[in-house]
């Protein structure tokens, strides 16, 4: 389905130090500086498939997904989806994508909800009768029914995303980018996209490229994951390889009748510590589980055990660190 070979962008950006003497001189000479943002990106994406697109600021997500979407031309590599060069054939390929970003609105302002809508299957050529359809489903799945006559300025922003996720839907695009969807909503909100998400995944096999600094969103919604740092591919792969690779952490929270005495277990250390409750953190590369349960109740009468894994944001910044990002 999508195929990235060898991908290069760079930018060149004005540089100019501050100072009345600096400005007159920007006006006659400027100097640049130029900034690489991709640098060789190479991956392939299956069909169905919702890949989490993750990395820092500034690490060249967006300018990824403005290339697969046709908005940049890359200087160098080579990009096919759906068989269709992105920059090359535009006009055929954009009717089989969908693009939401966070912080950009593709509605009207200051029209209806469905005179947008409408608008939208006027621009795709819709026929009416598949756009009454995917409409009645947008509508019911992403709960629009009391907004659709209410002016796009007027909504909140949990409704205006859901608004602009039906927008890129209406045509049923069979690859949806997704550019901080969840961004700025609330919990409620951020459950009802996601949920939506994997709907229209699953139902319609649509393939999904996730971009977020929400880890939440990932762990919702990927089971892949394609890191990147500083132009660079950093990792590729399953999350839980990802995990089991640097997610050995894990913290034993044990309640037990009262005693007195402090536990110390070998391999574990003891983060907090009460007569009746132990907090330990453990690397099970070093020692099992189960070891350190069993050695806890033979010193305590044990009455309650809540095991954590090590949250994905703290894997996500390990690797950060290993690569020195």
């Amino acid at each position: 389905m999508i195929f990235v070979e060898g991908i290069s962008k760079s930018f060149k950006v004005a540089k100019r130090t501050t100072g009345l003497r600096q400005a007159a001189k920007a006006l006659f000479y400027r100097e640049h500086t130029i900034v690489e943002a991709l640098n060789e990106i190479s991956f392939s994406i299956d069909s169905g498939e919702i890949v989490g697109y993750i990395g820092p600021n500034g690490a060249g997500k967006s300018t990824t997904i403005k290339i697969m979407s046709g908005i940049l031309v890359p200087d160098t590599g080579t990009c096919k989806i759906m068989g269709y060069t992105p920059w090359k054939d535009r006009v055929q390929y954009v009717k089989n994508i969908g693009v939401v970003f966070g912080q950009r609105s593709q509605l009207w302002w200051d029209v209806p909800v469905i005179d947008s809508f409408e608008l939208l299957k006027d621009i795709y050529k819709i026929p009416q009768q598949e756009y009454k359809a995917t409409l009645a489903l947008l509508i019911e799945t992403l709960e629009l029914q009391e907004i659709m006559n209410s002016p796009v300025r007027q909504l909140s922003l949990g409704q205006r995303m859901r608004c602009e996720i039906a927008a890129s839907l209406i045509h049923n695009p069979r690859v949806l980018f997704l550019d901080e969807p969840t961004i700025g909503l609330d919990a409620v909100s951020k459950i009802a996209v996601r949920q939506f998400i994997k709907t229209i995944n699953k139902e319609k096999g649509v393939t999904i490229i996730l971009t977020t600094h929400d880890m939440n969103d990932i762990e919702a919604l990927a089971d892949r994951v394609i890191l990147i740092g500083k132009g660079r591919l950093l990792y590729d792969g399953n999350l839980d390889e990802l995990r089991k690779r640097f997610g050995t952490q894990k913290t034993i929270t044990a309640d037990y009748g009262k005693n007195s005495n402090p536990i110390h277990i070998p391999g574990a250390s003891v983060l907090t510590w009460s007569p009746e409750r132990v907090v330990l953190s453990i690397d099970t590369d070093r020692v099992k589980t189960s070891e350190v349960i069993t050695q806890l109740s033979d010193r305590v009468e044990l009455i309650d055990v809540a095991i954590e894994t090590q949250p994905i944001e703290d894997i996500i910044v390990h690797l950060y660190k290993e690569y020195q990002i």
